[in-house]
């Protein structure tokens, strides 16, 4: 299968050009298939937070190459990779992020309202697709201030999955839910990676997570350890 995404000796400096310019990223290589599922873990400081906003494309390397679904996004404008970000990958935070004011429903439409400008029935037809994938049909018209924490977190896995990104990426996506909803979440997650091939990257501190992924990349100081 082909790869989703491509590092190729990707470098990070912070405060560059200044007598305290660090290097937080020293030579990343990685590659990504379709279809896998990846765990990213290492201690704090690692560098794991850096890597994931390179490859979810809201920072740019130092240096190196950055392929996603086969696209060199080196010398790609601001608004091509904003405009690329927003078809080819997916977010899932620890925090939710939804808009309470918005019902589910609304809250998953968000990202085809922002690339298409009005709503419209194709994008009511494919958040109800979504929901219903993520079990929360009944839950439609709810504020997202009227649901647990397991429930806004599927809500937010629906809403990353509404453009059909090719890879969704996931910052301790049940660092915030009990022990019984991080589950559910995880399973989810897998089920849908399994079901429909989309590629997802997960940052963890859940070792018994992360050893349910197809593989586990561990960064430490900057750099890949295994994996």
């Amino acid at each position: 299968m082909a790869d989703v995404l491509v590092l190729e000796g990707i470098r990070k400096s912070f405060n560059i050009g200044t007598s305290v310019e660090t290097e937080v990223l020293h030579g990343i290589d990685l590659r990504v298939r379709a279809g896998e599922f990846v765990a990213i873990i290492g201690p704090s400081g690692s560098g794991k937070s850096t890597l994931l906003n390179i490859i979810g494309l809201l920072d740019r390397p130092t240096s190196g190459n950055l392929f996603i679904t086969g696209l060199d996004v080196s010398d790609l404008s601001d608004a091509a990779l904003t405009g690329l970000r927003g078809h080819a990958i997916g977010f899932v935070f620890q925090h939710h992020y939804l808009i309470s004011a918005f019902t589910a429903g609304e809250n998953v439409m968000m990202p085809m309202l922002v690339d298409r400008g009005r709503p419209s029935p194709a994008m009511e037809r494919r958040a109800d697709e979504l929901l219903s994938l993520v079990g929360l049909t009944k839950w439609r018209n709810n504020k997202a201030t009227n649901m647990s924490g397991g429930q806004q977190q599927r809500v937010a896995i629906a809403r990353a999955l509404a453009m059909k990104p090719a890879l969704v990426l996931a910052d301790e996506p049940t660092g915030n839910l009990d022990t019984a909803s991080a589950e559910a979440v995880f399973a989810l997650m897998r089920s849908i990676n399994r079901d429909q091939a989309t590629s997802f990257v997960i940052v963890t501190h859940n070792l018994s997570l992360a050893q349910r992924c197809d593989r586990i990349v561990q960064v430490v100081d900057g750099q890949i350890a295994s994996g």
